[in-house]
């Protein structure tokens, strides 16, 4: 048996009473299943036959075989011109790259029909690290409002880069009528900045630089909380590790700002 739903429920309920009452099987069976090790929410395998479902949470229950794939997360370094995801005609998307041509270290693809929606925003015309993924719990962490996650960019500007610009641009604009969360803004160069944020606006920096002045020539995302980009070329990809996994989950940690 294998079995995929989304919990719609407008309350937590226990995994054994919402599989009963889902038809999938009783409630002992389901604390059989779990037992077995073959029930699995957002991609966390559940080991307590007491553990409520959350609404939005997906539960799988995998075959007998144990053959069901595990959750994946793929780190890509992406080159401008690829979208994250749902390209327009003419288009690429990000998940092109996932080749063993492009793996980092000789890794192989993950399996076509294996679902990889990415955990953010990147637009086409920027670069840099975008995680691609398969476990809810990842994504949840990566792009919830309140995960406190800092996201760090490299980016290139024309304009003029006064002070007072800088400052405008760490506290006080607002993006669709609602304001933004103070931002870490450093001065890299005579044309060089770097973004720290904890929000993740839709084409937020491009919009705030065009609020003050600035056009973005380069932008490139360089680290997502203890993610980075360090030792991955751009236009490659790697498998996330499971130790990078845990240190994600473990919570917010410190991202270089300034230095």
């Amino acid at each position: 048996m294998a079995w995929t739903s989304v919990y719609v429920g407008e309350a937590p309920e226990r995994v054994n009473r919402w599989l009963a009452h889902s038809g999938v099987c009783s409630r002992r069976e389901a604390e059989s299943l779990i037992a077995d090790g073959r029930v699995w929410i957002d991609g966390e395998r559940v080991d307590d036959v007491g553990r409520k479902i959350l609404p939005g949470q997906t539960l799988k229950v995998i075959d007998a075989s144990g053959e069901a794939e595990a959750p994946l997360t793929i780190l890509v370094n992406k080159p401008p011109g690829l979208v994250s995801a749902h390209p327009a005609p003419g288009q690429d998307e990000a998940r092109s790259l996932l080749v063993s041509a492009r793996a980092a270290a000789g890794e192989a693809p993950p399996p076509d029909g294996l679902s990889l929606p990415p955990a953010g925003r990147l637009d086409r015309e920027s670069r840099g690290l975008l995680v691609l993924t398969s476990d809810g719990v990842v994504a949840r962490t990566l792009i919830a409002p309140d995960s406190g996650l800092k996201k760090t960019y490299e980016v290139r500007v024309e304009g003029r880069l006064t002070p007072g610009v800088i400052a405008r641009l760490r506290h006080g604009l607002s993006l669709d009528g609602r304001p933004l969360k103070p931002a870490g803004v450093f001065r890299k160069g005579e044309d060089r900045l770097r973004f720290v944020l904890t929000e993740g606006r839709n084409r937020q920096i491009r919009r705030m630089c065009e609020m003050v002045g600035l056009r973005v020539i380069d932008l490139q995302r360089t680290r997502i909380g203890p993610l980075s980009l360090e030792g991955l070329p751009e236009g490659r990809w790697r498998r996330l590790t499971g130790e990078e996994r845990q240190l994600l989950l473990s919570g917010p940690v410190p991202s270089p700002a300034s230095g």
